[in-house]
């Protein structure tokens, strides 16, 4: 036991908190070149001076839309990791993110699971039919066809070819 507290031991122990501090430091990096980014929602985070392209590893994860001035909006398509580069106009790579899309932990949404098939709802307050990855094709079809016809009806409306009287 001395032999590992005493002096001898010294190096050791110094060894072992520059070890730790490395490992610390390096972990954070990674954290840093990691943008997490919760599925249909979006994110705006601004880009380094010179960037003329973006980059998207898997399209069907994530998105990103260059705006003015530098910004830079990601939407979470799919559960999962990509990557986001940035190049400049001469194609050198700027910046090398890491994407991950992660689901949303909402205290309003319920799923049930009905033998293997699953179906969400929101519940704030009355619970309605959501459209969410992972739920049963025969319910997410028929969410998906109900809004994408309730949208119809909004874009008819609003241009005078709602239904007639």
């Amino acid at each position: 036991m001395s032999a590992v507290c005493g002096r001898r031991g010294r190096p050791l122990i110094v060894f072992a908190w520059v070890l730790l501090a490395a490992v610390t430091i390096g972990s954070a990096a990674a954290f840093a070149d990691t943008v997490n980014v919760i599925v249909d929602k979006a994110k705006v985070m601004r880009l380094p001076a010179g960037v003329a392209t973006i980059v998207i590893g898997n399209p069907l994860i994530a998105d990103a839309s260059l705006q003015r001035g530098g910004v830079l909006v990601l939407t979470g398509k799919s559960f999962g990791s990509t990557n986001l580069l940035a190049l400049d106009r001469d194609g050198r790579i700027i910046l090398d993110k890491t994407v991950r899309v992660q689901g949303q932990s909402n205290a309003d949404l319920v799923t049930v699971y009905r033998g293997v098939n699953r179906e969400s709802y929101s519940c704030a307050p009355k619970c309605e039919p959501r459209i969410t990855l992972g739920d049963s094709p025969s319910f997410f079809g028929a969410t998906m066809a109900e809004s994408a016809s309730r949208s119809g009806a909004v874009q008819r409306a609003g241009t005078g070819g709602g239904p007639q009287h």
